[in-house]
């Protein structure tokens, strides 16, 4: 059985969270937020909550035991832009893009994992 957390509009590009997500792609729960732990970079403080909310779901909904679980699937997608403008010389104008993320994290047990 899998179980699916989706955590939306976070404010961080998708490529500086899909650095961190490619560190912890099919390790069981515990070593994952072991190594989320000890990461230093901000979107693992992002991805490690998604992550223990996806167990929390498996737990509390399907009656999963958190020792049996992995991570079967993580997907970063990318949200809206939100588009600002910044002033230049000579009256001009840049834009400035503020990236937007979708994180989806799919939480099975060990037995699935073995057929």
């Amino acid at each position: 059985m899998e179980t699916k957390t989706v955590e939306k509009y976070i404010r961080m590009s998708p490529r500086k969270i899909r650095y961190v997500v490619d560190m912890i792609k099919s390790k069981p729960i515990e070593d994952a937020i072991d190594i989320l732990s000890l990461t230093p970079r901000a979107a693992a403080v992002v991805v490690k909550k998604a992550i223990q909310s996806a167990v929390a779901n498996a737990t509390e909904n399907h009656k999963m035991k958190e020792e049996d679980l992995f991570i079967s699937r993580i997907l970063v997608n990318e949200g809206p832009t939100l588009k600002r403008f910044r002033p230049r010389a000579r009256g001009r104008a840049t834009r400035i893009r503020k990236r937007t993320s979708h994180l989806s994290v799919y939480v099975s047990n060990g037995k699935e994992k073995e057929a």
